[in-house]
């Protein structure tokens, strides 16, 4: 026994030494950091870091789950808040901006965020609260092989989407080459979202909680969405992300509207399908009705920390992320996102996400109510898909479900 603990010393020896130069890097003397974050691995690079920090003076430690979002209000309303730092998204942000539970990063930012971007800062009222560290969205994955045989370039705009469609069909490779994640619910709402942003559509009246989605735009979305259906498998409104990804790498499907952070398992030469993840080529979002904006909201993960927590555990779950974020991390991992971080060399795989966005793509928005109409669209949309409904009525039920659950919230009177 004394044998092997010796052994056990020497072999953790190294171990320790890094660990040690590491906490020693992070400049944190003492506090605690515990942070709250969902369970993808692109936040689990950034959590592995903020890990060195730890030591005898700081304690750091993290909850990975995809349950994050239901447990976040009440883990950061209790004082001193459970965790620290909770790692928020764009829509995850809002309740807890709602209900008062983080606090401004402007000090700290001063402070220790030398190198961060401005466009890193997620600001309220002109104060940061929150700091962004990569950015997601959805764009086209396509089968280059095809397309090339049937002389058709890489579509821009839904039309030419629909024109690359007709042409596959009708060569007869494929009955249904589009596919796009419509399953009823959150994804259906989803595809809505991005649609409506590019015609410039407002969701809300300006400085308003009231609904303004049942207008000529959300009539256009609502008939492109029904168009395209014509080219997708007839299970299209069970379709979520994961099954795109499926349809694609087996061949069933040329052409997919797709989320940037999945795209490594798409494009992997040892993956399922390395002769299909060859040919995959990818491009913006396509633009709709002769506008210029992409059909795909941008998004972003960061992190936050927590209004009730001590002054010393907030500087150090700040200084800790700072840590976990650093330029050398990204270009460690330069696959596993599209990194914001100042310094980071993105790869080709990272072109999608980034062509949307400087092609000019719009933020989902952020702001409290947003979520309820995201569920409304997602819940009515439904029978207008089937054929049940016109868009106009499709569109008054979306509000109408809207207005209900407002009204319940405290947003409408």
């Amino acid at each position: 026994m004394t044998r092997l603990c010796a052994l056990a010393t020497v072999c953790l020896l190294p171990l320790i030494f890094v660990s040690n130069i590491a906490a020693a890097e992070c400049g944190i003397e003492s506090g605690s950091v515990r942070v709250l974050s969902n369970d993808i691995d692109s936040l689990g690079v950034v959590l592995n870091e903020a890990r060195h920090c730890a030591s005898d003076t700081v304690n750091v430690r993290t909850n990975r789950t995809t349950e994050h979002k239901s447990i976040q209000v009440s883990a950061l309303t209790i004082d001193p808040a459970i965790y620290s730092v909770a790692m928020v998204s764009t829509n995850t942000l809002p309740p807890l901006l709602s209900a008062g539970l983080v606090r401004p990063l402007d000090e700290y930012v001063e402070k220790y965020g030398q190198n961060l971007e401005s466009d890193q800062l997620i600001k309220i009222n002109g104060k940061t609260v929150a700091i962004a560290f990569m950015a997601n969205s959805q764009h086209l994955f396509m089968r280059g092989d095809i397309l090339s045989d049937l002389g058709i370039s890489p579509p821009r705009t839904y039309q030419e989407v629909l024109d690359a469609a007709r042409a596959i069909r009708e060569a007869g490779i494929m009955q249904y080459p589009l596919a796009a994640a419509y399953e009823a619910g959150w994804y259906l709402g989803n595809e809505f979202v991005n649609n409506y942003l590019s015609l410039g559509g407002q969701f809300f009246e300006p400085g308003s909680a009231e609904p303004t989605i049942n207008n000529s735009e959300g009539v256009q979305v609502l008939e492109l969405m029904k168009e395209m259906t014509e080219y997708m498998p007839p299970e299209y409104l069970t379709l979520t992300a994961d099954d795109l990804k499926k349809l694609y790498l087996d061949g069933k499907v040329a052409i997919i509207n797709q989320w940037g952070s999945m795209v490594n398992s798409h494009l992997d030469p040892n993956g399922a399908a390395p002769e299909i993840s060859r040919t995959t080529l990818l491009a913006p979002a396509p633009t709709l009705g002769g506008h210029d904006i992409p059909a795909a909201a941008l998004w972003w993960d960061g992190f936050t920390i927590a209004k009730n927590v001590s002054d010393e555990d907030a500087e150090a779950s700040f200084r800790a992320m700072m840590y976990g974020m650093r330029s050398s991390v990204a270009n460690e991992h330069p696959n596993a996102a599209t990194w914001l971080i100042k310094g980071y060399e993105a790869p080709e795989s990272a072109r999608g996400v980034l062509d949307t966005i400087n092609s000019g793509g719009r933020p989902y928005p952020m702001n409290p109510f947003m979520g309820l109409m995201h569920a409304a669209l997602g819940s009515e949309l439904t029978d207008y898909m089937q054929g049940q409904e016109s868009a106009e009525q499709a569109l008054a039920d979306v509000e109408a479900a809207y207005r209900t659950s407002a009204r319940s919230s405290g947003f409408l009177d």
